[in-house]
C-alpha cells in the first residue's frame, strides 16, 4: 500500500521554509536584548515569580510570542502575496506558487500561530497588557501584507511590525511600572525605532530586486516610486539613523560601556559592508547583504549589552 501523506520531518521543514524561520534571528535578539536591560532595573515581581524557575514563564512567554507572531504573519504574507509570488519570476518558484502547500494548510498555521500569540500573552499575567494589545499588535503585523498595495512606506510598516519586538517585551515584563511612569519605556523605545530604521532600510534594499517588476504591476515600493538609485540612498539615511539611534541608548541606559561602543562600531562596519555589496548596476549580492551581514547585528548587540549590564 501506497502513504499518501508526507513525512512529519519534511512537513515540519516545508513549513519552516514558508516562513522563513531562520529570520527570527532579525527580532528575536532585540526582545531578549531589552529583558536584560529590563531585568537589570527590575521586573514586575508578580510576573517574575519566586524561586529560581521564576524566570522560566516570562522567558517563555517572549519565545512563544515572537515566535508564534512571526509565523503568523509571514504565514498570512505568503497566503496574501500567493498570486503576485507566482507572477514574480523571482518568486514563482515559493511554496505555495509552486504547491508544495495548499491554501488551506497556510490558512490553518496562521489561525494557529495567532492563536498561540495571543495565548501566550497569558503567560505574563497579572501583567494584563500584553493581552489587551496582543490584537492590534497581530492586527499591525497581518496589515502589513497589504501594505504595498497602497503604499509606498510598506517598508516603514514592516520596520515598525519588527520595532515592536524590545517595546513589546519591556512592557511583558514591566507593565505595571509603566502605568505609574510612562517614560520609564524610553529606553525599549529608542531599541524599537532603531530595529525600524535598520529594517526598513535593509527591505529597501531587497525590494531593489523587484523594482520593474512592482513598478508594471501597480505595486507600491520606494524603489519602484524612486528608482533603486535613489531608493539605496535613502536606505544609507535610514540605517544612518539606526546607528545614531544606538549611540544615544547608553544616555538612557548608563551600564552600556566599552564592550557596547566596540559592539556599535562593528555594526557600523556591517552596514558599510551590506552597502558596499549592492549598486544600481549589480543587484547580485542582494542576499548576501540582507540576510549575512543582518542576521549578525542583532546578536552582535545582544552580546555587548547582555556582557556590559551584567558583567
Amino acid at each position: 500500500m501506497t502513504a499518501t501523506a508526507s513525512p512529519a520531518a519534511p512537513r515540519l521543514h516545508t513549513y519552516l521554509e514558508l516562513v522563513r524561520f531562520s529570520h527570527t534571528v532579525f527580532a528575536l535578539p532585540f526582545a531578549v536584548m531589552t529583558a536584560v536591560i529590563a531585568a537589570r532595573r527590575g521586573i514586575d515581581p508578580a510576573v517574575l515569580g519566586t524561586g529560581p524557575s521564576g524566570w522560566l514563564r516570562p522567558a517563555a512567554g517572549i519565545l512563544v510570542c515572537m515566535v508564534a507572531a512571526r509565523t503568523a504573519a509571514m504565514a498570512f504574507n505568503r497566503l496574501v502575496d500567493r498570486g503576485i509570488d507566482a507572477a514574480n519570476p523571482r518568486t514563482a518558484s515559493r511554496h505555495l506558487p509552486r504547491g508544495d502547500v495548499g491554501v488551506t494548510e497556510v490558512l490553518l498555521l496562521v489561525v494557529g500561530s495567532s492563536a498561540i500569540f495571543i495565548g501566550g500573552t497569558l503567560l505574563f499575567l497579572p501583567n494584563w497588557l500584553p493581552l489587551v494589545l496582543a490584537v492590534p499588535v497581530l492586527a499591525w503585523l497581518l496589515g502589513y501584507s497589504y501594505a504595498k498595495r497602497f503604499t509606498a512606506l510598506a517598508h516603514v510598516w514592516l520596520g515598525i511590525a519588527l520595532g515592536f519586538a524590545p517595546v513589546a517585551a519591556w512592557i511583558a515584563l514591566r507593565g505595571q511600572t509603566l502605568l505609574h511612569a510612562p517614560a520609564d519605556i524610553l529606553p525599549a523605545a529608542l531599541l524599537g525605532l532603531a530595529v525600524t530604521t535598520w529594517v526598513a532600510g535593509f527591505d529597501i534594499i531587497y525590494a531593489c530586486q523587484d523594482a520593474a517588476f512592482d513598478a508594471t504591476q501597480g505595486l507600491h515600493s520606494i524603489p519602484a516610486r524612486l528608482g533603486v538609485p535613489r531608493a539605496l540612498g535613502l536606505s544609507k539615511w535610514l540605517h544612518a539613523a539606526t546607528l545614531l539611534a544606538l549611540a544615544c541608548l547608553p544616555r538612557l541606559v548608563p551600564e552600556l560601556g566599552w564592550i557596547y561602543w566596540l559592539a556599535l562600531a562593528a555594526i557600523a562596519i556591517l552596514l558599510v559592508w551590506e552597502h558596499w555589496l549592492v549598486s544600481p548596476t549589480d543587484l547580485s549580492r542582494v542576499n548576501q547583504a540582507f540576510f549575512t551581514a543582518n542576521a549578525a547585528i542583532g546578536l552582535i548587540l545582544l552580546v555587548a549589552i547582555a556582557v556590559d549590564m551584567w558583567w
